[in-house]
């Protein structure tokens, strides 16, 4: 839910129902940690691509010797017995997956994008957008005053450090567009990356 939110307020998310397994991005590696032998399937990872990046996350193909590695951070059931009540789950690791993994990476930058391009041209318009569609209410004039000297100061790092907004804007198979300033863009994605780590987002009371 977590991650499909993610997608789905970003505009990434592809709500076709059914179909075969697929393979979001993961860490290089995992798969092949736990292979062996030569005449066992599912030795090696190879991630999808297109929309397939982007199906909802109880599409994601299984791998029981090495489940997917976002989930199991949330501490995701292993599936080999039945799980009548998820325990309640809160730990550091997991903020770490939502500010750095491709995956929400990527969502906080296309969500930037659909910010900058249907927000309003006012700051303040643009994050009122934002917060809406994460969280179904208005920002506090608190909350717009911080996310707005959060957008100055991050546009002000990525102009001095053109290559590092390159680098965050570039993330994910998504395309960017090429008409969108890329120090502006990277400087929404983080407040983008914010809005999605904010614990009414992510948690459902």
């Amino acid at each position: 839910m977590v991650r499909d939110n993610a997608l789905a307020v970003s505009g990434l998310l592809v709500e076709k129902v059914g179909g075969p397994g697929v393979f979001p991005y993961q860490p290089k590696g995992l798969w092949e940690e736990t292979a062996y032998g030569d005449v066992y399937s599912a030795q090696t990872y190879s991630p999808s691509h297109g929309k397939d990046l982007y199906r909802r996350s109880m599409y994601t193909f299984w791998k029981r010797t090495s489940p997917p590695p976002a989930l199991i951070t949330f501490d995701a059931p292993d599936r080999e017995k039945c799980t009548v009540r998820r325990p309640l789950t809160n730990t550091p690791l997991q903020a770490l997956v939502l500010m750095n993994d491709h995956t929400y990476v990527e969502a906080a930058r296309v969500l930037a994008a659909r910010i900058m391009r249907d927000g309003g041209a006012a700051p303040s318009r643009r994050i009122r957008y934002a917060f809406r569609l994460a969280t179904g209410r208005d920002p506090k004039p608190k909350e717009v005053q911080v996310l707005r000297g959060m957008e100055s100061a991050e546009l002000v790092n990525y102009r001095r450090n053109r290559d590092a907004a390159r680098k965050l804007v570039g993330v994910g198979e998504s395309k960017v567009d090429p008409a969108m300033d890329p120090n502006e863009l990277a400087a929404w994605t983080i407040v983008a990356s914010t809005i999605l780590n904010l614990d009414e987002t992510i948690t459902s009371e």
